[in-house]
């Protein structure tokens, strides 16, 4: 692509604490401690791959908004971090192309997201028939010639496990 391009970094909430009595409402589940120490090192490796961001946007539940602050403060320099009910779970990949478009001066986005969301956002942006998988802590660069968004405009760059991006860390 053009050295005009957009890069957009998908990233899955970090391991959060299970669905349960302690956590009755899904919006509040923390990460573990294990899940956010996990992340710490997927973003090591994620600054391994020469990843810098201008702007973060993050879904506001708890678990993808503790992977969002992760990711800014293992970053530098830190980017701008931005709360949008875009990213919520039940969120269209169309009204993320619009909230991406509030964000035209930036060159490089990640969005910190759920399931299946972020797999359909993807699928949508690359053209493909299903969706990505993100394992918890994925990550993927894709390439696209501007914002907002469309539909089969982007190129897939590169799709990393976080058991990938930890032995970069």
């Amino acid at each position: 692509m053009a050295a005009a391009a957009r890069r957009l970094f998908l990233v899955r909430h970090a391991i959060a604490a299970e669905r349960g009595d302690k956590w009755p409402n899904d919006a509040e589940r923390p990460l573990t401690h294990e899940g956010a120490a996990r992340m710490r090192s997927i973003v090591k490796g994620v600054a391994e791959l020469g990843v810098t961001l201008d702007v973060v946007l993050t879904s506001p539940l708890v678990r993808a908004a503790a992977t969002a602050e992760i990711l800014v403060r293992g970053l530098e320099p830190h980017p701008k971090l931005v709360t949008t009910e875009a990213l919520a779970p039940g969120g269209s990949p169309s009204g993320l192309a619009e909230e991406l478009a509030a964000h035209a001066k930036a060159r490089a986005v990640a969005l910190v997201g759920h399931e299946p969301g972020l797999g359909e956002l993807a699928a949508w942006l690359i053209g493909a028939r299903q969706p990505l998988t993100f394992k918890k802590g994925g990550v993927c660069r894709i390439d696209l010639p501007d914002w907002p968004a469309a539909p089969r405009q982007g190129t897939l760059i590169w799709l990393a496990t976080p058991k990938m991006l930890r032995a970069l860390g």
